[in-house]
């Protein structure tokens, strides 16, 4: 994959304009047009559609009740669920569930009927993979530290991406690590302000970005 870092700026961004905004203020309507302008150049499956609205109500909710800092609730989840299906209705995205645990369902048994193997999946997740590792470390270390991310990560996806499983003592450790995170956060007094991803320069846009540049090969 060529420009992950702008792919995923851009992504980052498009997203926070809406959630940070809100969908029907200026600035959200505008990501969410630029969006799906974006996704317009392709033509997607309506379940496919369907599967990745899903995977930013649940994957989320999933990593927190495992390495939070607290449980989400109910009212936390049924809120998640209600503006992610409304992005999906202003998407133009058919057959949206109404019913949160069904759409967890649709989410559960779309993986377990299309998960499998491919090159193209491959060459998604390690250039993803290598991106979060330059955060952190010089290129010539990330082959040490790709098991640690995939420590983090369930055996099923792992095995629709070609990657190998991280050793099961590291996997306690990294796992276990990123749970005492959460412990700690706890006792952390309450964040004053909030920290907006809209607000913070990115590599691809260390001055600033137009929402009508977002997406674009420039």
């Amino acid at each position: 994959m060529q420009r992950t870092q702008k792919r995923y700026d851009d992504t980052v961004l498009i997203l926070s304009e809406i959630l940070e905004n809100g969908y029907d203020s200026p600035r959200g309507h505008a990501a969410l047009v630029r969006m799906n302008k974006q996704h317009g150049r392709f033509q997607i499956p309506n379940d496919e559609f369907l599967y990745t609205l899903s995977t930013f109500i649940y994957e989320p909710v999933r990593w927190s009740d495992r390495y939070g800092w607290r449980q989400v609730t109910r009212h936390e989840r049924l809120a998640s669920f209600h503006f992610w299906v409304e992005i999906g209705r202003r998407m133009g995205i058919k057959d949206l569930p109404d019913d949160y645990d069904a759409f967890e369902r649709f989410n559960r048994d779309f993986e377990k009927e299309h998960f499998r193997y491919s090159p193209d999946n491959e060459a998604v997740a390690v250039a993803t993979r290598n991106l979060m590792l330059s955060w952190v470390l010089p290129k010539w270390f990330w082959k040490m530290g790709a098991p640690f991310v995939h420590a983090l990560i369930d055996d099923h996806l792992l095995a629709a991406v070609g990657m190998k499983p991280a050793p099961v003592w590291l996997q306690k450790i990294v796992r276990g690590s990123v749970r005492l995170r959460g412990r700690f956060v706890r006792l952390l007094p309450p964040r004053r302000k909030p920290r907006l991803l809209t607000r913070i320069k990115t590599p691809t846009y260390p001055e600033g970005y137009l929402i009508s540049d977002l997406g674009t090969s420039k």
